[in-house]
């Protein structure tokens, strides 16, 4: 937590796509958690027809809450703050209704779908909306599935292109080269233009990456909570998280080779994180773990391969 100077001292966007960028919806979670908790309206909606391809990402359609059948289109959408600047309801009062603290006005979200084409237009189309709404700072939240046990606190890793943001903030700068997505490309097109931003990315296992993942979630909220100094009420995710890990652990025991393999993951997490671990210690028990493995799992959230696994995740 900072002091609300430099990267804190403006407006800030926090974005989240769901698809290659979202393992188990952990990003697009957060966000949607904090859109339902903040007093924020619609600024921002773009026209789905430019940008999507609706055989890839299909329209849904719903009942709404006057029976009408809906059908709502792939997009992404921008939302501000009612009223700027505002430091929302003190936590004593309301602390399970709200997002508190003094930070609370100035939260600006960006939630969508990854698009399927036309990036640089679309990166052209929502940077000239940040700059019309005078956003200073960008938070870019993704999830990546990897080699990690759900038994272990969620993995996360938070970095920045920008030299003054890492030094503020502590950070590091990613050194992950290879595909991306959109969210690297709005960051270093943000970061074109003068808009300085950062990365916090959650490690999701691998292994049950067909369900939505409340740990992991619950990971990226506590590192923005942190990050963009505010209280974001947990509500109900944290039971949800923990009857997620008790659901994987059931199915664990049923299943001799999956415990099996979960265990390797713990200790090569357990190598990582004691303390007496030494870099050539942790290079030789991941070296280990992957020629007993060879099994070339692990990757993005539409199932690609990802970057291997190492003491924190790389992402795009």
């Amino acid at each position: 937590m900072t002091d609300g100077n430099g990267f804190l001292s403006g407006r800030l966007l926090v974005v989240a796509f769901e698809g290659w960028n979202d393992a188990g919806e952990a990003a697009t979670g957060a966000v949607n958690t904090l859109k339902d908790l903040l007093d924020v309206d619609e600024v921002k909606r773009i026209d789905p027809e430019l940008y999507f391809d609706y055989q890839f990402n299909r329209p849904t359609i719903s009942t709404d809450e006057d029976g009408r059948r809906v059908i709502e289109w792939p997009s992404a959408v921008m939302y501000g703050p009612v009223v700027p600047g505002s430091s929302g309801v003190p936590l004593a009062e309301d602390a399970q209704l709200k997002v508190s603290g003094t930070n609370a006005g100035n939260i600006y979200l960006l939630i969508g779908t990854e698009p399927s084409r036309s990036w640089k237009s679309f990166t052209a189309e929502i940077l000239d909306s940040v700059l019309a709404a005078d956003v200073s700072g960008i938070v870019f939240l993704g999830a990546m599935l990897a080699d990690v046990p759900h038994t272990r606190p969620i993995s996360i890793f938070v970095s920045s292109d920008n030299p003054e943001v890492r030094a503020e903030l502590q950070i590091e700068r990613s050194t992950y080269e290879g595909p991306v997505g959109i969210l690297s490309v709005l960051a270093s097109a943000a970061e074109t233009v003068g808009i300085p931003s950062l990365s916090i990315w959650a490690s999701v296992p691998h292994y049950v990456h067909n369900a939505p993942s409340p740990k992991a979630m619950l990971a990226l909220i506590d590192k923005l909570e942190e990050i963009i100094d505010v209280v974001i009420p947990r509500g109900d995710l944290v039971t949800d998280a923990s009857e997620w890990e008790t659901g994987i652990d059931a199915l664990a025991a049923e299943d001799e080779e999956m415990a099996a393999y979960i265990g390797q993951l713990e200790q090569a997490r357990d190598t990582v994180d004691s303390p007496e671990a030494s870099g050539e210690a942790i290079a030789q028990e991941f070296e280990r773990y992957l020629r007993k493995r060879g099994d070339g799992q692990g990757g993005w959230a539409d199932g690609r391969q990802g970057p291997g696994p190492g003491p924190e995740p790389r992402q795009p």
